[in-house]
């Protein structure tokens, strides 16, 4: 017995010399590695256009962050939809930089060349004229009844609701005031007639300016009264922001200071045979762009190619007809001025330069080849961002001229979409008399 217990014992020994052997050996490679828990580390993620989804928010140079803002075209008030989209953005701005630590340099654009701006100013002139001659009261009905005739035709052929809608009502008011003063003329009373035809006036200022500009805008050749109304409505909009407290831009830019720019920019597109000259104008070619295989043409929303009625409207009202090129696609780069419209000299000749180029303009001369954030206005997607990202990306031969992109919603306002050219909105100032900056600022982050 006493010899199987020491043979036991000599057994467990040798056990257990193995396993501390066996374990000594496993040390001799790494162990298994897991990173510390920091609950305080924060990722952002951003909703970028350019994939319709969230992605992680990465930099191009460590916690610099550059971003190119959409501002407004200056020719009206400054209205709710425009306190939407600039409160949006400071809110994210503010998050981002406060919260997040990154640090931002914000440039945004002030548009004060642009079809909306020269012909709001001829009009705005013209109806001036007009009013300051004291024209008498038959001639006021006369014309009046040929601004109906006229806009009858303009109704009769709009096609887009929203502004069939503004427009039936404005032609409607139209109709009630004149009859109104002729109803006042037949009573024989002639205070109540002088009073109705000042209403009429007010009433019919629209319309009535919109059919002298048809008539005399051409005769409206003082390059003054064109930059007169956006320095007037750029002043306001500064007001309007400071009023809102939103953070004014590190860099803002105007058009009208980079037009020599914006000639060689077109130059060198011009150059990489992504656009060409026809009669005094210069268009993008999209079809040579897109069918470059370094090239991508509507990134932002693809399914809107060949959109007619996108098209049309992001060219401007001022715009020569299609014949000018090589296909409907293509859009304005420089428009050849007409017989009242203000211009400046070129290669090509006088003229100016087309919507979508300038923002292409600014945000690259600022920013560079490779911006991280572009913002504004989700109905800016088609075709005009679609179009700011052809044209750089054809300056800079690259395909990475933007790397988030992001819109905010529009305001609607009877169904239809606020809009100064539809003339159904709610300036920020009436705004404001009712509520305070703060209140519109959380009632945005609830919607």
């Amino acid at each position: 017995m006493h010899f199987q217990y020491i043979k036991q014992l000599a057994r467990v020994v040798a056990q257990s010399r193995f396993v501390h052997t066996t374990l000594t050996m496993s040390k001799r490679t790494q162990p298994a590695w897991s990173p510390p828990l920091n609950q305080d580390l924060q990722t952002l993620h951003l909703f970028n256009s350019l994939t319709r989804k969230k992605e992680l928010f990465v930099p191009q140079s460590g916690r610099r962050v550059t971003w190119y803002n959409c501002g407004p075209t200056v020719y009206d008030a400054s209205h709710m939809g425009h306190a939407r989209t600039y409160l949006s953005f400071d809110i994210l701005r503010r998050v981002i930089t406060n919260y997040f630590g990154y640090d931002i340099f914000f440039v945004e654009n002030i548009t004060d060349i642009d079809d909306k701006i020269i012909k709001r100013a001829r009009q705005n002139h013209l109806y001036k004229e007009y009013v300051g001659k004291n024209p008498p009261l038959e001639q006021v009905l006369d014309d009046c009844n040929k601004v109906m005739e006229y806009f009858g035709g303009v109704v009769e052929k709009t096609t887009d609701p929203d502004k069939k809608v503004m427009q039936e009502k404005m032609f409607e008011k139209l109709k009630i005031a004149v009859q109104d003063l002729e109803a006042a003329v037949k009573s024989g009373d002639t205070s109540k007639t002088e009073s109705e035809k000042g209403k009429l006036l007010v009433e019919a200022k629209d319309v009535l300016s919109d059919w002298l500009d048809k008539q005399l805008g051409s005769s409206v050749t003082e390059n003054k009264i064109f930059s007169d109304l956006p320095r007037y409505w750029e002043e306001e909009f500064h007001k309007d922001m400071e009023a809102l407290n939103v953070l004014p831009a590190d860099c803002l830019t105007r058009v009208s200071e980079y037009v020599p720019e914006i000639v060689d920019y077109i130059e060198k597109i011009i150059e990489r045979n992504y656009a060409y000259e026809s009669n005094g104008s210069v268009y993008f070619d999209v079809k040579a762009f897109d069918a470059s295989p370094c090239h991508h043409y509507a990134k932002l929303v693809p399914e809107a190619f060949g959109d007619a009625n996108a098209l049309a409207e992001g060219e401007g009202d001022l715009s020569a007809d299609g014949g000018e090129k090589r296909s409907p696609n293509d859009f304005a780069l420089w428009k050849k001025s007409k017989p009242g419209e203000p211009s400046w000299e070129s290669p090509w000749g006088a003229g100016r330069p087309g919507w979508h180029i300038e923002c292409s303009v600014m945000a690259s001369a600022i920013l560079g080849s490779s911006i991280d954030i572009h913002s504004g206005g989700y109905d800016l997607k088609f075709p005009h961002h679609d179009n700011e990202l052809a044209q750089a990306e054809a300056y800079f031969d690259n395909d990475v001229w933007i790397r988030y992109f992001l819109h905010s919603g529009h305001l609607t306002i009877a169904g239809c979409k606020m809009s100064k050219s539809l003339k159904n909105f709610i300036t920020i100032q009436e705004v404001l008399k009712k509520y305070t900056a703060r209140q519109l600022r959380i009632t945005f982050l609830l919607h």
